[in-house]
């Protein structure tokens, strides 16, 4: 399917020059929706899919139903938004094309996918690629955690990166290359 044609763009949005991809249209047709779930759960290396919000939320979760090497969510959060108990939250600080900000997950979230070996390999999904700041950011603050399941310490490794739609021309992909694979589905 030509999921491009779907797509609806505004210049200027949120800031003056940047031309917003707005990617809700995705959404509004269940055979393009379904079709699309399907293609980028095909993309995913890993079964542990690192989602942040609030969109990357939107295309990762029925990733759950679709696919069946798919098995669990991690949430990417804001402030605030994830309750915790001591120590299971983690602060990571990411880049954005807006400027700095911070991103939370929780070890728990890992653990309760699958690990290989010694590893909890995770794909790293969200709806567009741009700068690459913010997936540098996550796959960083997740690769200096581990996670303790039943006493046994695994470390945490970002197999891929997954996008819906990449922005060639700010060459995010570029940031992300050096510690995994990118794959888009849709290139802008």
């Amino acid at each position: 399917m030509d999921y491009k044609k779907a797509l609806k763009f505004y210049p200027d949005f949120p800031i003056e020059g940047v031309n917003f991809v707005d990617i809700i249209p995705l959404m509004q047709d269940k055979a393009l929706f379904t079709s699309l779930i399907d293609d980028l759960g095909a993309l995913c290396a890993s079964g542990n899919i690192v989602a942040p919000e609030a969109r990357g939320f939107l295309f990762a979760a029925p990733m759950l139903c679709r696919c069946d090497h798919v098995y669990n969510v991690i949430p990417m959060r804001k402030k605030g938004k994830l309750p915790h108990a001591e120590g299971d939250l983690v602060g990571v600080d990411i880049v954005k094309e807006y400027g700095k900000d911070q991103i939370y997950f929780r070890l728990s979230d890992v653990a309760v996918g699958h690990p290989d070996g010694d590893t909890f390999r995770v794909t790293f999904f969200d709806d567009v690629l741009a700068t690459g700041g913010t997936a540098l950011g996550i796959a960083e603050g997740l690769e200096k955690n581990t996670v303790t399941v039943d006493g046994k310490t695994y470390r945490i490794k970002v197999t891929d990166f997954v996008f819906l739609v990449e922005i060639d021309d700010l060459e995010g992909r570029r940031k992300l290359e050096n510690l995994a694979p990118v794959k888009s589905l849709i290139h802008l």
